[in-house]
Parts: structure tokens; sequence; C-alpha cells
């Protein structure tokens, strides 16, 4: 059993907590919130995950996980600070570090004994050199210590089966001796473990993410292709995903992405490379493609309503940016409503576990109790959330309580041809000629 010390309980720190805690290590969780760390010692959750208030409930009662505002408290007989706080973007799309810096001062402050400081946040490609410099600037004679980076790759929605059963594990240190060190708290989680210098690790991590979001504004761009041709996109993300080359991960054809990750990290990693004189051309057309996208759904929208859409009843299905999570930052669904409203609609708005957030930020737009209250009496639906209780949504009951029965699929969950024959008139994402023209009736495609 290890002492770790985590550093912000926001979304990484408190499920890494709860996890290593899980693991059989004593885990106190340190954060400036006071309102935060209170309500988590009630067993009252910051956010939602699926099995994140079980499992930290299970390890508080256990002994293993604790809460504190005091970092003294925290590094007592630490072992290893990781410091997970949020990097948010600044107004030139750099990450924003000031948490990293309070955090890395806060330790300076009270170490009496030789630490390993963890990088567990997002962090550009040289702040584990900087954290050092930090902790040696603020305390001179501060006991040695030294620091790690160890990314994460936690998605929201499955974060907890993530850490525990991880694609890799990836460390970076000057010191080889304090990289294996973090990773003998790894070794439970069988799984490849990497180690590298410093920045490469913090490289692995933009790297990795870029790719992704690169991959899914590709098969937007196709989509956008398809429609035009006359194809369907889901068949075309099939057939590529056959190549073992390629793989079928992140070929969903949809609103593009959205979250904490994906937005900010693409647009740091540009940034970094335009400080050192590089022209990261690829990466901003994957964001300008993914921002082009959150304009499709109105666009199809117009071509059943008109241009007009001056007191439309518009409902949508889904806030989230993704299902599972109540998390809203980046959402496409709060551009699309914008938009809407631009236009004079009437947006309603239903989501099963992000309405509380969503109400925040979308404060003129009517919650709705249920995906068919939101359906009753509009002149569309928008779908922009793949939740699993949208897929088995009762079409005809839909449809009867409609004003219009016109249905925008932000997700292409339904099959087209089910869908017209329920009366709807349908359109998704890269189904060809707009959704209107052809539709396959398979529900996946298959082999003959």
């Amino acid at each position: 059993m290890k002492n770790i010390a985590l550093i912000g309980v926001g979304y990484v720190g408190l499920v890494s907590g709860a996890c290593f805690a899980d693991l059989g290590n004593k885990v106190t969780c340190v954060d400036i919130n006071e309102q935060r760390i209170a309500n988590l010692r009630q067993g009252i959750m910051p956010i939602f995950e699926p099995g994140l208030e079980e499992l930290t409930r299970r390890n508080v009662k256990a002994g293993r996980l604790a809460f504190t505002t005091s970092y003294a408290e925290a590094l007592q007989d630490a072992d290893f600070a990781f410091i997970a706080v949020g990097t948010p973007s600044d107004v030139d799309g750099q990450a924003d570090l000031r948490y990293v810096r309070m955090a890395a001062e806060s330790i300076a402050d009270v170490m009496d004994h030789y630490l390993i400081v963890v990088n567990k946040s997002t962090v550009p490609v040289g702040t584990g050199d900087w954290v050092a410099d930090i902790i040696r600037t603020r305390r001179p004679d501060a006991p040695p210590f030294d620091v790690v980076s160890c990314p994460e790759f936690l998605r929201e929605g499955s974060a907890i089966s993530d850490f525990t059963s991880p694609d890799r594990v990836i460390l970076g240190s000057t010191n080889r001796d304090a990289a294996e060190k973090v990773a003998q708290i790894h070794l439970p989680l069988r799984t490849t473990i990497m180690i590298t210098d410093l920045r490469t690790a913090e490289m692995v991590k933009y790297a990795s993410n870029a790719f992704l979001a690169a991959k899914i504004s590709f098969i937007n761009e196709i989509a956008n292709i398809c429609e035009a041709l006359g194809a369907d996109v889901k068949e075309v993300a099939y057939g590529m995903g056959l190549d073992k080359r390629i793989g079928p991960a992140f070929l969903d054809a949809g609103l593009g992405w959205g979250g904490s990750c994906f937005p900010k990290d693409v647009k740091a990693l540009a940034s970094m490379a335009e400080v050192e004189g590089r022209h990261p051309h690829l990466l901003h057309a994957v964001m300008d493609i993914n921002r082009d996208q959150r304009h499709s759904p109105v666009r199809k929208l117009e071509t059943f309503l008109g241009r007009d859409l001056r007191g439309k009843v518009i409902g949508v299905l889904g806030l989230a940016f993704k299902p599972n999570t109540d998390d809203m930052r980046d959402a496409p669904s709060i551009d699309i409503i914008r938009n809407l409203q631009r236009k004079g609609a009437v947006v309603r708005a239903y989501d099963p576990v992000a309405m509380p957030r969503a109400a925040e930020i979308l404060s003129d737009v009517e919650m709705m109790d249920s995906a068919y209250s939101t359906a009753e009496g509009a002149d569309a639906l928008i779908l922009v959330t793949e939740w699993n209780e949208f897929k088995n949504l009762d079409l005809e009951r839909v449809r009867a309580s409609m004003a219009q029965a016109i249905l925008i699929d932000g997700r292409n969950i339904y099959d087209p041809v089910k869908v017209r024959q329920f009366g709807y008139e349908y359109a998704g994402i890269g189904r060809g000629h707009e959704g209107r023209g052809i539709g396959h009736p398979l529900d996946e495609p298959g082999l003959a």
C-alpha cells in the first residue's frame, strides 16, 4: 500500500483518487474548493459518472479515501503527489496553467520529505520541467523530489473502466527510478507501461487526442461528401473499419466532438506548434470541420421548414456533449440551440442527466421531463446526444403527438427506412442526398 495525495477533485482527480484507493492505496484528495470537499465528505458527487458514487462511498467507508482542503494533511507521509487540476484554454488557445502553478507552489510550501510529484493534468510539453523549477524557486531548501509525467486517458462515461483496464500507462521523467516507482502502483492494472522522457510523455497525450479528433472530423467530412453523392456514410464507415489499419473506432459521423479534452487539447497543440514557428494546417482543418458540423442540423431543418423558423417549436433530444455524462463543456447542443434561437425558433429540450447543468447555460430554454413531452406539439425534433433511451423511443407515439413529423438525426441512431415508414420526414448525417434520397434497409451493414 502506498500513500497518495491527489490534488484536485474534478473529473480526473476524483476518478483517479477513487480508483487508486480501490487498488488498496491510501488516498487523500485535496482541493481548495471548500464546498466541494464538504459535499464529498457527505457523499455528494460534483460530477455524474457511472459507478463513481458507489466506488467513492465504498473506499471512504473502508478508510482508504479521504478529502481535505489542507495540503499539509494530504502530503503528510505521502509517497506521491498527483496534480490533477484543470488546465482550460486561455484566449489564445494555450493551456491555462495557473492552477498547476498554485498546486506546485502549495506542494513546495509544505513538503517535508522526499516526494514524487506526478503531473496527471493535461499540460503543454515542457510543463514537467516548469513544475520542477517552480518548486525549487519557491523553496530553495526543499527536500529532494522528482517530477513524473503520467497523462490521463479517461473518457467521460466510461472513466472507471478506462482507469482499471487501460490500453497503456505512459510515464516520463528525467529520473527513471522515480518513473519506475510510479509504474509500480500501476502494476495491478496489468497493462503495457511505457517509460520515456518528460516531454515525450506529455506529447503522447496531445498527439493521441489530436489523432482521435482528426478521425472524427475526417468521417464528418466524408459524410458531407456522401450526402452530395448519394452514398451512405454508415456503410462507408463500416467498410473502412474492416481494414485493420483503420479500424472502426471513432468513425461515427455526427455533430462532431466536444467536452473538456478534444477542443482544448487540439487548440493547445496547434498553439504550441505556432509558437515554435510551425504551421499546423491539419489541426486547424480538424477544428474548422468540427465547428462547421454544428451548423448541419439547422441547415437540414431548413430544407423541410424553410429558412423562416420564427415561431417554430423545435425539440432537442440530448444536451450533454456525449452520453453517460452531465458535462456541457463545448457541447454541440449549445451552438445548435443558439443558432435556432437566432432564427426565431422556440426551443425546448430534454436530457436524462445534464439538464441541471444545461439550465445554467441555456436559461431561456424550456427543460422538459421526457423525450415524449419534448415532442408534443413540436414542429421538428433534433437528436443531438445518442442516449440509449432515445434509441428505444416509441416513434409511433412520438409521431402522433407532433405538429409536424420532422426528425433530424444528428447521430445516425435510427434506420431511415423504418423512420419514414412511421410517416416522418427524416434527415441523418451523410445518409445520401440529405438523408432523403436513398436509405439502406439494414440496421447495420452486413456481408452478402
